[in-house]
């Protein structure tokens, strides 16, 4: 019997995605392992793998579609021996409880929001209704096109992008007296959102991804229920940063950074402060034994944390090439589960930019986030005299439930104390 193949749950707050585009075509041989298509989830460009072997018959979301739910079918695979009529056979089963859920639906809805989905008008598009991708129907709203007036080429008559785009450059229909009836009253709320008031500056929309969407709900839930507080320390740089240039002259393999040094720190800081390496939740906190460091990584579509694993076991070289690595998968949205999902306590440097101090919000459900400024010379009293150090500003994001002050702070003196003694971070 064909084997149905679902758009995939990729990552735990995935609840539909794009599906980019497809890597093999109709009629294809498919072996397990294959890689069928490129997924767009909230956080990452993915590649989907086939579990089962066959041919692949029939593509039923085509690439380029968004907003595709989790578990929606978006192909069929044909065992060894099936035909085309197998896809007929599967389709009508998966299509005939259809009506039976469509009908007390239309019944219990009001006349006046049937009618316009009622209204015969244009092509056939899957009966009355026009079936057309999520794309397709931004597309042709921002485009001023009429759906029911475009011939959709993708499977089963869907509209898909490349329609819309065809009827774009085609030029406006000329509608026919009778629907232009039916389309007026809508004509005629669409300047609504010009009601704002006329001092508004000019702007452009741009459409939120599904990993901004997602950024959104998890830091207003973060700042909603976590009860934040936050501890700062300032942590001279002198000799860290004379043990980096000594480093970085002695090899070509690596080129390490001042936020490598800060991975380093956190992770041996949170050997010494383990409490710290905490996350809550209802029944019991969660004291981690593993010390996985998430760093935040910002890219075009917004942040990200990749994670470090067992930063604690890794010395200043892997931990620089890991980062350099994973930043850039970040970058270009390659990133694998495993490498962004889960981490015990998050770093976010903002240092490079020239920011001498921030507090971030907690990346839930982790107990920690440490903000990380830029160094910077500042005046300082040592042994009574007036001096000059480079001074980096940090702040310790802390959840209460999880974290008390003084876990907190034992914390922040075990880091500084390898900062600013960075030969101990070698051993």
């Amino acid at each position: 019997m064909p084997v149905q193949i679902l758009m995939p749950a990729l990552s735990p707050t995935m609840t539909e995605g794009n599906l980019a585009k497809w890597l093999k075509n109709e009629g294809d041989a498919v072996k397990s392992g294959d890689i069928l298509c490129e997924i767009e989830t909230d956080k990452a460009t993915m590649e989907f793998e086939a579990v089962d072997e066959g041919v692949l018959g029939k593509i039923l979301v085509a690439g380029g579609t968004s907003g595709v739910a989790v578990n929606t079918p978006i192909a069929v695979l044909l065992e060894e021996g099936e035909d085309a009529s197998a896809i007929s056979a599967i389709s009508a089963i998966s299509a005939a409880p259809a009506p039976k859920a469509a009908a007390p639906a239309a019944a219990a809805a009001p006349v006046t929001a049937a009618a316009p989905v009622a209204a015969p008008s244009g092509p056939a598009h899957g009966g009355d209704r026009v079936v057309a991708s999520p794309l397709a129907k931004r597309i042709a709203k921002d485009g001023n096109v009429d759906l029911k007036a475009v011939k959709g080429s993708g499977p089963h008559g869907r509209i898909v992008k490349a329609d819309v785009e065809a009827a774009i450059k085609a030029g406006p229909a000329k509608p026919a007296a009778a629907p232009a009836a039916i389309v007026a009253p809508a004509a005629k709320s669409a300047p609504a959102p010009a009601a704002a008031s006329p001092f508004e500056p000019a702007f452009e929309e741009i459409p939120n991804s599904s990993m901004r969407k997602v950024i959104a709900r998890r830091l207003t839930e973060a700042k909603s229920t976590i009860p934040h507080f936050y501890l700062s320390i300032d942590c001279e740089l002198d000799a860290l940063l004379k043990v980096r240039a000594d480093l970085n002259g002695r090899s070509d393999a690596y080129k390490l950074s001042v936020n490598d040094f800060v991975v380093r720190a956190v992770a041996l800081a949170l050997k010494k402060a383990p409490a710290a390496n905490a996350s809550w939740g209802e029944e019991a906190i969660k004291r981690y034994t593993d010390i996985d460091i998430s760093v935040a990584v910002a890219t075009p579509s917004g942040l990200i944390t990749p994670i470090v694993h067992h930063a604690d076991h890794k010395g200043l070289a892997e931990i620089s090439n890991e980062m350099k690595s994973l930043a850039a998968k970040a970058r270009d949205g390659k990133l694998k589960p495993e490498e962004f999902q889960g981490g015990g306590f998050t770093i976010s440097n903002l240092g490079m930019f020239g920011i001498k101090e921030f507090a971030a919000i907690i990346n839930p459900p982790q107990g920690c986030i440490l903000a990380v400024g830029a160094g910077e010379q500042r005046p300082v009293v040592k042994a009574g005299a007036l001096a000059v150090a480079t001074v980096m500003t940090c702040t310790l994001s802390v959840d209460h439930r999880v974290v008390d002050g003084a876990v907190g702070a034992e914390f922040l003196a075990a880091f500084k104390k390898l900062i600013e003694d960075p030969l101990s971070m070698l051993l």
